[in-house]
């Protein structure tokens, strides 16, 4: 799957809380997700498929329920894509610190204040 399809599933929040309780809770059945939302159950299957569809869930038939699982892998490439950002920020907020660092010191010097030899 595309980081695009990935992206597109990401943008809604209401897929990303999905995500977030499979993870954090682990596999259940679109039934149980459904019901901790304030939407159609239809609305929340629609989600699901789209989640699906972009490789970051997976379904599995137990009689009549469809039970889904969290698939992270796609969110590696994702990571891959966000690595040279996150460097980006960092080296920015380095030298961030180290301004502001530059500027207390020269803030320190500046307060001794004149001196008076006499």
């Amino acid at each position: 799957m595309s980081a695009d399809h990935v992206f597109t599933a990401l943008a809604s929040p209401a897929r990303r809380e999905l995500l977030r309780l499979l993870l954090d809770e682990g596999a259940q059945p679109a039934g149980r997700l459904a019901e901790r939302f304030d939407m159609s159950r239809p609305s929340v299957s629609e989600h699901l498929k789209v989640l699906k569809d972009a490789g970051l869930v997976a379904e599995t038939r137990k009689g009549r329920e469809r039970h889904y699982r969290l698939e992270a892998a796609p969110l590696m490439e994702i990571r891959d894509w966000l690595t040279p950002y996150e460097r980006f920020w960092r080296e920015r907020l380095t030298a961030l610190t180290t301004l502001l660092d530059e500027m207390d010191d020269d803030e320190m010097d500046d307060s001794d204040g004149p001196r008076h030899d006499g």
